[in-house]
């Protein structure tokens, strides 16, 4: 698993990226996701991205503790492990389908992407559907398939607490709780299926500073981005990420 000259430059852009999506800019992961696919393809980029994310995480939660409240992550955490248990069990018994299961994820985040939709015309209709238990059950089972299987869960998270009507500093702060917790769960089941490794725990360790810079620049950008805005974002990259999963 080694990489030439342009290969790290790409992975320094994958780890800022990751960094940004962690500050708030949950579609920029696209980028990183695709970077680290084509680096070392679809289920070994999974365990060397998961160091960046944690470390990541743990950045972003002490600057995001103010804002958001643990109630949101209790109760999202459990559908999340189910779903996340579900993907491991497929990528332990069926690695080569991994590839088959992606667009699985794409158009549960499509109908996500359609549902932000429906709410610029019925939005009462939908924030009262994001409030059921049902729909939160289905958020976090979809986000623990979504993060196993190709580390997308951010979109899905996003989606679901926009539906709720939560403000972008509020959304950053759960958000910053639910996947430190979620990421430490994932390290034993990344090591047993022998996706991480010392190799690539030291590229992650290269790629620090980067990361660092990332949730800087994610920080600073989203105290000036306004909340329309911010929302629109969310949806446009979460669209982005259907098509990709979908597609390509």
């Amino acid at each position: 698993m080694e990489l030439d000259a342009l290969g790290w430059c790409l992975l320094m852009v994958a780890a800022m990226s990751i960094g940004l999506s962690k500050a708030g800019f949950s579609g920029v992961s696209l980028i990183s996701v695709y970077i680290l696919t084509e680096l070392f393809g679809g289920v070994k980029q999974v365990g060397v991205a998961l160091p960046m994310l944690l470390l990541a995480d743990i950045i972003v939660f002490p600057a995001f503790r103010k804002y958001g409240n643990w109630k949101e992550v209790w109760f999202l955490l459990p559908p999340t492990i189910v779903g996340g248990a579900a993907a491991v069990w497929v990528l332990t018994h069926f690695k080569d389908n991994e590839a088959s299961m992606r667009p699985v994820v794409g158009v549960v985040i499509l109908l996500m992407v359609i549902l932000q939709v429906v709410r610029m015309w019925k939005p009462e209709q939908v924030h009262k559907l994001a409030m059921t238990k049902s729909f939160g059950m289905f958020a976090g089972l979809a986000g623990g398939l979504a993060t196993v299987l190709a580390n997308m869960a951010g979109p899905i998270q996003q989606l679901y607490l926009l539906s709720k009507k939560m403000e972008k500093m509020d959304l950053i702060g759960v958000g910053a709780r639910f996947f430190l917790l979620v990421n430490f769960l994932k390290i034993p089941l990344y090591v047993e299926m022998d996706v991480m490794s010392r190799e690539t725990l030291m590229m992650n360790a290269v790629a620090i500073p980067a990361i660092i810079l990332g949730v800087w620049s994610g920080k600073t950008l989203l105290q000036k981005v306004p909340q329309r805005l911010f929302e629109n974002l969310i949806v446009v990259f979460a669209l982005l990420a259907s098509v990709r999963l979908l597609f390509f």
